[in-house]
């Protein structure tokens, strides 16, 4: 292992970020793993030795899917072919993909990275001699480039970013307008994106930038509006693998050994099948055994059938899960938090999970905005006691839907406007655990006298949906899968499909007010308290606005979370794949969603082919 070049000690930054105490998953500043140096031009050479790695993935096929890669999952356009799934990583690499359970960096375009907390900088050092597949030089350039396009994007790293300069061809330098933790995890972890497909974008935006002006300005509006427009014909690729183009059909795409890439030597097999589809279309395939591993959520009874014909199931902690989403614009009746916390005490979250997902799906407990499995890193045990855990209470949630002016006419409510509690709810049809889980939140709301319709949609449109307000009540994701700080779960939470990201698609989503008033702290700016959550270098400062954050959603719920998901991922051994990691390596706490050990082990040249 080897150590990023810093201008604090590693002692002093490990103490200013805890790094010392907190489990897997909870961030920081980390050391660097030495990477295995970069392939050569000639190609993959012996170690590819003809091996077929064979996955499943949702995708739409173009013209409806595209091939634009800018932006950050769940933040860029949607329908990216594979780009918003782990196999994006063999495609396009970002600088370096991390291990939660021993808080290391494995670096991948990037050589060394250094916070300079006097300076305010971030800077990374990019490897040198690393081509794109059209030719070009990967460069600090194209970091530049993807962090601008970022901008247009409005990702959450621009809340901590006063510019952006690359000094040389293998520099790279962000100087924060406060050092951050969580700046790292922004940096290291965004695909890298290539500058002869981008640059003109990220012209724009650095010209937008430079005349003082943002994304909410007329001129941000439009810029935003052509870049959702913009649709490459191919992803330029730095990974050791890209799409074969010619090969994509509705049912799979072919994934090339890409010679030039990073890492084409070290990875074993020179060509992956990705197969089209979510749970029905990709379980009977696992049946049949064309394909080696999914990471979708699988009924038990498949689950069970997967095991008696052979594979593993891999249950890696996901930290997050389906949540019940309200459209304040439409639904006013739900506006005041009375009637959330009711609709969370009517709804068994343990039995949810369960008929979701057995095993794999446990109820949330702390209610905490964030995975219950790094609460006890984050709050005290005596801020943990302040926290409402919501139990199943059907008493409590008439009391608070009485307080807050609903009405009971027979065995069905009426809203405080008079009209019949009935709703529909939307959920991507093609989630067998999301499906599971709405329709039964809808049988238990409609047993209590709320009525509810589930209703499923396709599964990609029903984000798009979400943030246009197309949508009443809804399934959608809680917690951040993606990354192991609490702060990108509170951005999960109250930004993705809120006002501050919703804009991306013209709309409000939920349309949940982040400058709001609780009990606990009077007035507060969720915005900026999550931005602050996750600023600076002192640990009990990011553990007290963590804590005020999760004590706040706690209150106001603006969703609320139903069940916390483990994956029940088949693996097959043995036939193409001769071993997953083993039961009991630290690897399988990464979030499979984030920094997939898969990929990671493909990338390592760890995962091989063959019997």
């Amino acid at each position: 292992m080897t150590e990023p070049k810093r201008s604090l000690s590693r002692r002093t930054l490990l103490q200013a970020t805890g790094l010392g105490t907190v489990v897997a998953g909870t961030g920081g500043l980390a050391t660097a793993c030495a990477p295995a140096e970069p392939n050569t031009p000639e190609g993959s050479g012996p170690a590819g030795a003809g091996g077929e790695f064979h996955g499943g993935w949702p995708y739409k096929q173009p013209p409806e899917g595209n091939y634009n890669n800018a932006g950050v999952p769940f933040a860029g356009l949607p329908y990216r072919v594979l780009t918003d799934s782990p196999y994006g990583d063999l495609i396009c690499l970002p600088s370096g993909m991390y291990y939660w359970a021993d808080k290391k960096w494995e670096l991948y375009l990037a050589e060394s990275f250094d916070l300079d907390e006097k300076a305010g900088t971030f800077t990374v050092k990019i490897k040198p001699n690393l081509k794109w597949s059209d030719g070009s030089a990967v460069s600090s350039k194209d970091y530049l480039t993807t962090f601008w396009c970022q901008f247009i994007q409005r990702t959450s790293l621009w809340n901590y970013v006063s510019k952006l300069d690359a000094p040389d061809d293998q520099t790279f330098v962000i100087t924060m307008n406060q050092p951050s933790t969580v700046v790292e995890r922004y940096i290291l972890r965004s695909n890298i994106i290539a500058t002869s497909v981008f640059g003109e974008w990220a012209d724009k935006a650095a010209a937008l930038h430079a005349a003082g002006k943002d994304m909410t300005s007329p001129e941000g509006e439009k810029l935003g509006t052509e870049f959702q427009k913009f649709l490459p014909k191919e992803y330029v690729a730095s990974g050791p693998f890209n799409i074969d183009y010619k090969a994509v059909s509705n049912t799979q795409i072919n994934m090339a050994k890409n010679p030039t890439g990073f890492a084409a030597d070290a990875v074993k097999f020179d060509k992956i099948v990705i197969y089209n589809g979510e749970t029905p279309e990709i379980t009977p395939l696992l049946q049949q055994k064309e394909v080696d591993y999914a990471t979708h959520g699988f009924p038990t009874a498949s689950e069970k059938s997967f095991q008696s014909s052979g594979f593993r199931i891999l249950r890696p902690p996901v930290y997050s899960g389906p949540a019940l989403l309200f459209n304040l614009d439409k639904l006013k009746e739900f506006s005041d938090p009375r009637a959330r916390q009711a609709v969370a005490h009517i709804i068994d979250r343990k039995a949810n999970g369960t008929v979701a997902l057995g095993e794999s799906g446990k109820g949330v407990e702390f209610m905490a905005g964030f995975s219950d499995n790094q609460v006890p890193d984050w709050l005290s045990t005596e801020d943990q006691g302040k926290l409402n855990k919501y139990e199943l209470d059907l008493d409590k949630a008439a009391q608070l839907l009485t307080e807050a002016g609903w009405k009971k006419n027979g065995n069905a409510w009426n809203t405080p406007q008079g009209k019949a509690a009935e709703y529909e709810i939307q959920f991507p049809q093609t989630y067998a655990d999301w499906s599971a889980a709405a329709t039964n939140a809808a049988e238990q709301l409609s047993a209590f006298g709320i009525k509810v319709v589930p209703r499923g949609v396709d599964d990609k449109q029903a984000p798009v949906d979400i943030d246009k307000g197309a949508f009443q009540l809804a399934i959608q994701s809680w917690g951040a899968s993606n990354h192991p700080h609490p702060h990108f779960a509170f951005v999960q939470d109250l930004f993705t499909h809120n006002i501050p990201i919703a804009k991306n698609q013209g709309g409000k989503g939920m349309a949940f007010e982040l400058k709001t008033t609780t009990k606990a702290f009077g007035a507060i700016d969720l915005q900026a308290a999550v931005t602050e959550a996750g600023s600076g270098l002192d640990e009990a400062a990011q553990k007290a606005n963590v804590t005020k954050i999760a004590i706040a959603f706690n209150e106001l719920l603006p969703m609320i979370p139903l069940f916390e998901r483990y994956g029940n991922n088949p693996a097959l051994e043995g036939t193409r794949i001769k071993a997953f990691p083993p039961d009991g390596d630290p690897i399988l706490e990464n979030a499979p969603y984030a920094d997939n050990f898969v990929i990671m082990w493909m990338l390592a040249g760890k995962l091989e082919p063959g019997a």
